[in-house]
């Protein structure tokens, strides 16, 4: 295997590696109930603004022209302030294993998006395999009924996570072609400073009654983790593995995310596995796996992230 593809396979398990995690890591920073899911959001988004701006500093200086940035800021209300704020949100009253797992039904939504928004054709072999995965996730969120204080309402957990794949597939489908045209750094640092600007108003309640001292060494190592390694690092590694290797692999790096979370999830207490959450689990993983191994027709390509 030559040195580019072992790249490549590094950085697509590191990234899918800290998005497993993520989900554990943060059921224990809302745990104490100090951070508010709002304000782990904020977190993720300015901390993450601020790390792409500083990188931008290092990088040959791309220009962006003002229609363009405006379009940016749209694609950072759905890639980003939708996206990871419905994530955050969701995770707060589901399980960690739930919330991985209904991420990986990305490649469904974004093939069904584009059916519907762009009119581009899907095998029946796809379509199949849209069918499937979204049968699991409705088992998934309609299925399971028990709550607990670390999993609140896991069927609205669930759904709210659902929306954030969605809202991430729409802004892959509206905007996949505008993003091609500046590099991963740049996209990012004018999508997550829009994202804050935006959320910050509705924020600053939450931010002024936060009693800030009494934020302990796990919650602050749970935010740099999330902000640092979910967030920053996990976007670059997915930038390198997206460089090295094929989409399909790069598709099937997905499965790793709720392994992760579930095994991390039982293991703190926080989680645990029941024999539907299996059912799902296979359907969910037929459903993607038959839409990420499929021939594409002619017209028939589009990206896929997490």
């Amino acid at each position: 295997m030559s040195d580019f593809r072992i790249k490549g396979h590094l950085a697509m398990l590191c990234a899918n590696i800290t998005w497993g995690l993520m989900a554990p890591v943060v059921k224990i920073v809302l745990a104490s109930g100090i951070i508010t899911p709002l304000l782990l959001v904020d977190f993720r988004m300015a901390g993450a603004a601020a790390l792409f701006w500083l990188t931008s500093l290092f990088m040959p200086r791309e220009h962006v022209p003002l229609s363009d940035i405006l379009r940016l800021a749209g694609a950072g209300m759905l890639g980003v302030l939708l996206n990871q704020g419905c994530f955050i949100i969701g995770v707060s009253l589901t399980t960690p294993s739930e919330a991985c797992l209904v991420t990986t039904t990305m490649p469904m939504w974004v093939m069904l998006l584009a059916y519907l928004i762009l009119r581009e054709p899907i095998s029946m072999k796809k379509a199949g395999g849209i069918a499937i995965g979204a049968s699991g996730a409705l088992i998934l969120m309609l299925g399971n009924t028990t709550s607990d204080a670390g999993a609140p309402n896991p069927p609205l957990g669930d759904f709210i996570i659902l929306m954030a794949q969605l809202s991430y597939a729409l802004y892959l489908t509206l905007y996949r072609n505008f993003i091609r045209r500046y590099s991963l750094v740049t996209i990012m640092k004018w999508m997550f400073l829009s994202a804050s600007v935006v959320a910050l108003p509705s924020s600053l309640p939450t931010i002024i009654s936060t009693d800030w001292n009494s934020i302990g060494n796990i919650e602050w190592a749970g935010i740099t983790a999330v902000v640092l390694g979910a967030t920053y690092i996990a976007y670059i590694c997915i930038m390198i593995g997206q460089k090295n290797l094929r989409p399909t692999i790069v598709g099937m790096y997905n499965y790793v995310q709720p392994v992760v979370a579930t095994t991390t999830g039982i293991w703190l207490g926080l989680d645990y596995f029941t024999f539907l959450k299996g059912i799902a689990v296979v359907l969910i993983f037929s459903g993607v796996w038959l839409v990420t191994v499929s021939r594409s027709l002619p017209s028939d390509k589009t990206d896929s992230a997490d």
